[in-house]
């Protein structure tokens, strides 16, 4: 008898009981059970009241997954980014998220790509595209700051999830974010550059930029790397330099600019542009700190060229992004807002190139 008893204390303890088994309890129909469970049409309040008594008694969990693929029912997520033909960190967030769609796809995810070229007038051409698209929830890469606000201010009219990915440009709403926290990184490109240094140096901030690249990410990590020096004002070694190389042409750079400079800070991924010109010119002793694991920014790593690299895992920043889709849509899962990828300090000698 013991096991007997035991065993339906832990059914009840995991929630295992039917609308079948309820309505039989109440004596009611299961259509009656199912109307109150989702709060649909009109029941009388004494059904109600022990109905919902047998709940709390029992315990009842609805099944969403199985509910979901009794009605074979679909989720639509829009996913909003740059083209990633010609950029590694961007395919390695597309890979994420086809990853995740892969994952999925038998809980009924579908993913439709809204892809925008490196310039203002393909984005806005895309951000129309997705507006108009009815979907269930969105994935964005906010790349072009000001656009992007008003993108997002636009697209709120849907009330629809949106979750978005390597730049954070609404903190004060309610979207969702997963990637890096760009000051933090910022901050520790500064605490890398200064670390076991008694000299004064001369730091070179290396702006390697195009029209896309003035996002709230490239900025703050340029902010939170001055943070750092504002916070230890005892390092008073250092003196600060800036200089903007648009696109990323290696021919606009010259010796006269490195004249003097033992430290470089890359704020974005290439940081392999100054080590091919440090190399070419056989100029040494120059500590360079950058971001992302490019194949190129890799080369120069094992070179020994490049001095430490700051990755933020963009394959899993994009298959985060559409698990939250997924767990805040089909699971109906209260999941946190915010996910801030870890950041990572690469090195010659702790780098290992990941497993496919």
């Amino acid at each position: 008898i013991l096991p007997n008893c035991f065993y339906f204390f832990n059914l009840k303890r995991i929630n295992i009981i039917t609308i079948k088994k309820i309505a039989e309890l109440a004596n009611v129909s299961a259509g009656t059970v199912d109307r109150i469970i989702h709060k649909r049409g009109q029941v009388a309040q004494e059904t109600v009241d022990k109905v919902n008594a047998i709940i709390e008694e029992f315990g009842y969990t609805r099944n969403i997954l199985a509910s979901n693929l009794a009605l074979n029912k679909k989720f639509h997520f829009a996913v909003f980014l740059p083209k990633s033909e010609t950029l590694e960190y961007w395919k390695s967030q597309a890979e994420g998220i086809e990853k995740a769609a892969l994952e999925f796809s038998k809980f009924g995810i579908v993913l439709d790509y809204f892809f925008y070229d490196y310039n203002l007038a393909s984005f806005k051409e895309s951000a129309q595209k997705v507006l108009a698209f009815d979907c269930d929830g969105l994935l964005f890469a906010p790349i072009f700051y000001e656009d992007s606000v008003q993108f997002l201010k636009e697209y709120e009219k849907k009330k629809i999830p949106i979750v978005m990915i390597d730049s954070n440009i609404a903190e004060e709403n309610e979207h969702a974010y997963v990637g890096q926290d760009a000051f933090q990184s910022g901050y520790l490109a500064g605490r890398l550059i200064s670390f076991a240094v008694k000299n004064e140096r001369q730091v070179l901030i290396f702006k390697i930029t195009r029209e896309i690249e003035s996002t709230s990410v490239y900025q703050q990590r340029i902010k939170g790397f001055y943070s750092y020096f504002e916070d230890h004002d005892e390092l008073t070694n250092f003196k600060f330099s800036e200089f903007t190389l648009k696109d990323s042409g290696i021919d606009q750079l010259n010796l006269e600019m490195f004249s003097g400079v033992n430290s470089v800070f890359v704020p974005n991924s290439r940081a392999y542009i100054v080590a091919e010109f440090l190399e070419k010119n056989n100029i040494k002793g120059v500590r360079i700190i950058g971001f992302d694991l490019l194949k190129e920014n890799i080369e120069y790593l094992n070179k020994g060229v490049i001095d430490f690299l700051i990755n933020q895992r963009p394959e899993d920043q994009g298959y985060m992004g559409i698990n939250y889709l997924y767990k805040k849509l089909v699971l109906q899962e209260e999941t946190e807002r915010t996910h801030y990828i870890p950041l990572e300090i690469i090195l010659k000698e702790n780098y290992f190139p990941a497993k496919r």
